[in-house]
């Protein structure tokens, strides 16, 4: 007596993985826009603390000049910072003198919003600033 064999069906195998291709291409195309996305918003995020930071930075230096004001380095920062990234960013500066050693410095703070989603985000969340030192034309 011989033993039966089946014989191999492709079809019975191939019906089984039906539409299992579509299922993976959703499964993997939404994964790799979510890693898309987010590396999106960091270099945003990214962006947005550098603009900041070289705003105020630039703000402190035109406030330290000898015939600039505190007023002049603030203006300078205010417009630097909304017409990069937005007039919400540049709601809450803050400018000061204080001695370090032997000079005099102008320290520009800014607060502003930590973009979470695209430019949105908790307001006055991030404290950031630039210094420079204050000219001084009398000491020579």
């Amino acid at each position: 007596m011989e033993p039966e064999c089946e014989a191999f069906d492709g079809e019975s195998e191939s019906r089984s993985d039906a539409g299992s291709a579509i299922a993976e291409f959703t499964l993997i195309g939404s994964l790799l826009a979510l890693v898309l996305a987010g590396t999106l918003q960091i270099g945003l995020v990214i962006h947005v603390r550098n603009t900041v930071i070289d705003s105020a930075i630039a703000g402190a230096r035109q406030a330290s000049l000898a015939d600039q004001s505190m007023a002049d380095g603030k203006r300078l920062a205010s417009e630097l910072i909304t017409v990069s990234v937005g007039e919400r960013y540049a709601q809450s500066i803050t400018v000061t003198t204080a001695q370090r050693g032997q000079a005099d410095v102008v320290e520009v703070r800014v607060r502003t919003p930590l973009p979470v989603l695209g430019l949105w985000g908790p307001a006055e969340v991030w404290d950031l600033s630039g210094r420079s030192i204050v000219e001084d034309v009398d000491s020579d």
